[in-house]
């Protein structure tokens, strides 16, 4: 079953006109050991957590570094060609406009079971939150080359003529504002196209120009967020060095000072950092060395990264998971692949393909970490190396865009026995990425609007700055220092969910399916679910005429996507998540809305301690 939106009645959540208030119990598992005997001992905790979702999600803008590559051109394209509703013909027939490839438009979630079949109900993972819409982003950033987005988009040959030819005209007003290229952090093969560069080699005043960038853009165009991401040249890894950038204060120094060691994603980083606005590094290097991080800790602002995860690696990332999960042991991984957009001409550099190496590499050590069955530590207590793991990525202009990936996973299996398996993975690159920049840039804006206290904090702050709830785009998370860092795909999908849910009051899914497993004799078998709905809707029009302050309003929206409910069992509003079938606007919230302004009903008691 499917649902375009849902509400939440319940006594822990609360909807005003400006923001979306949940009480939330969190419960996980902490594990005390005792070193000298060996001993573990599980202790369930709890903790509660009070989450306010801002409602209002204002004008955003979307400035990207490397604007004019093949994933920017792509992103502009499309955002264009589905605000105009496009389609055009190809030798397969008629091709629409859409969004596939990005999870916050086109994916689900499931809300919970329909409390009179037992069938699970989906709705839009978009539907969770007010979110800001791709079509309304604005955009804009910077780029070496200063070809205007149309010229760009035909030299990336990306997209089909069809769809070109209907955008150029648009794309073309569009203009990257100029960049920096500082020495060899990418390949010398990409100086021919560096028209376009702030001149100078003073980082600090290429700094603050950036900066003014920033605060003209914002201005310009009346926005009210703006992210910024780099979806540029992979670059080489930077020497981290004490008192050069291993400190926000040294970090600031050595961009005034000029510093070597500053590199350009380094600078947008920082730039970002200082303006208060949130940025992630979609390629792989270390952009954010220590000194990067202490700023945003210290500014509050989110950063996140690192490597737009969308092709091999995604898919590298699920058959580890599942052959692990299965009991196997993954003896070698052997990837290769060849591309031939500029992307793969720059990782022809040797110290560019040792960034992207790294970031490809690391993908699978998590799920091996976590099975000492299969990967057991040495003698003398060192941690298992895991599989084999070559990663080779060659230049082939003559595949263009269309980039080619083979891999073969080999794995010890019952008795001694070995199984291999072969993948051949056709990646249409930036087609692939492209859907990603925009849910970075969507759920980094969220993050911005979510805040949280616990009973022991005086006041609401936001997440960590270091936005770990990005990993499941990206190949090389980055997160708070002190966290595991989790690889597993549908371990980070899970976050995300479950990180909504809890800003909405409900519980995170876990697919014990208990009421679907109980036995039939019993009240939560599926004949007593049955029965239960069935009393429940006799309740609910008993009830439905003298149902107060602690009951959700008669008439609202809720009706028309919940099963009847008694009033009396659920406090809080009535207002609506999510879309209309009809239509869907910047706020994230469908037309028809609530019956009253930011609710459906009057606010039930707060619980104890509420927000």
């Amino acid at each position: 079953m499917f649902i375009p939106n849902f509400t939440v009645r319940s006594p822990h959540v609360r909807y005003t006109e400006e923001a979306i208030e949940a009480t939330y119990r969190y419960e996980t598992t902490q594990v005390e050991t005792n070193g000298a005997t060996g001993e573990a001992v599980a202790v369930p905790t709890t903790a509660t957590y009070h989450f306010r979702t801002g409602r209002h999600v204002g004008r955003v803008g979307l400035m990207l570094v490397g604007l004019g590559g093949n994933n920017g051109t792509t992103v502009a394209a499309a955002i264009s060609a589905n605000r105009r509703g496009l389609s055009w013909r190809t030798k397969a027939g008629t091709q629409s406009a859409n969004y596939l490839g990005s999870i916050l438009m086109s994916s689900t979630v499931r809300v919970g079971a329909n409390a009179a079949t037992g069938e699970e109900v989906h709705t839009p993972l978009r539907a969770m939150l007010p979110m800001a819409h791709p079509n309304d982003l604005v955009l804009g950033g910077w780029d070496i080359n200063g070809a205007d987005l149309a010229t760009a988009m035909r030299r990336a040959a990306v997209l089909d003529v069809g769809v070109q030819v209907q955008v150029e005209e648009e794309l073309s007003s569009i203009k990257p504002l100029p960049s920096v290229m500082y020495g060899d952090f990418i390949a010398a093969n990409q100086a021919s196209r560096a028209d376009n560069l702030l001149p100078g080699d003073d980082k600090g005043a290429h700094l603050e120009r950036i900066r003014a960038d920033i605060r003209d853009f914002k201005a310009t165009n009346n926005l009210d967020t703006v992210i910024v991401l780099w979806t540029a040249n992979t670059e080489r890894f930077a020497d981290v060095l004490p008192g050069v950038n291993d400190t926000a204060d040294a970090l600031l120094a050595s961009i005034k000072a000029s510093h070597a060691v500053v590199s350009p994603s380094t600078l947008f980083a920082v730039a970002s950092i200082l303006e208060g606005c949130p940025y992630v590094n979609g390629s792989p290097q270390n952009t954010y060395v220590p000194g990067a991080i202490d700023l945003a800790v210290r500014h509050d602002v989110f950063i996140g990264g690192d490597d737009f995860k969308s092709g091999q690696t995604k898919f590298k990332s699920v058959i580890v998971d599942f052959l692990v999960q299965a009991g196997l042991r993954p003896t070698s991984i052997a990837s290769y692949n060849h591309l031939g957009n500029n992307d793969g001409r720059n990782l022809s550099g040797p110290s560019q393909f040792r960034s992207k190496e790294i970031s490809k590499s690391s993908v699978v050590d998590d799920v091996v970490a976590a099975n000492e069955l299969l990967y057991p530590r040495g003698p003398d207590g060192a941690p298992n190396a895991g599989p084999d793991h070559v990663v080779v990525i060659k230049y082939v202009p003559a595949v263009g865009d269309s980039k080619r990936a083979m891999d073969e996973y080999s794995s010890d299996i019952f008795m001694g026995g070995t199984n291999t398996i072969v993948a051949h993975n056709t990646c249409e690159d930036s087609l692939l990425a492209s859907p990603l920049i925009l849910d970075l840039a969507l759920l980094a804006e969220l993050a911005t609007r979510i805040t949280y206290r616990t009973p022991e904090m005086g006041a609401h702050t936001h997440f960590h700055p270091v936005l770990s709830l990005l990993s499941y785009l990206l190949k090389a998370p980055v997160v708070p220092e002190g966290s595991p860092v989790v690889n597993a795909l549908f371990k980070q999908r899970a976050c995300i969910d479950n990180t909504l849910r809890a800003c909405v009051g409900l519980p995170p899914e876990n697919d014990m399916r208990l009421e679907q497993r109980a036995h039939p004799t019993q009240p939560m078998g599926r004949l007593g679910v049955a029965a239960a709905a069935a009393a429940a809707a006799t309740g609910a029009a008993a009830d439905s005429d003298t149902a107060g302050a602690g009951g959700g309003a008669k008439g609202t929206r809720a009706e028309a996507v919940r099963p009847a409910i008694p009033a009396k069992a659920f406090g809080g509003e009535g207002a609506v998540h999510g879309l209309n079938s009809n239509a869907w606007n910047a706020n994230g919230m469908g037309n028809g809305g609530s019956a009253e302004p930011g609710g459906g009903g009057p606010a039930a008691a707060a619980p104890p301690d509420a927000p």
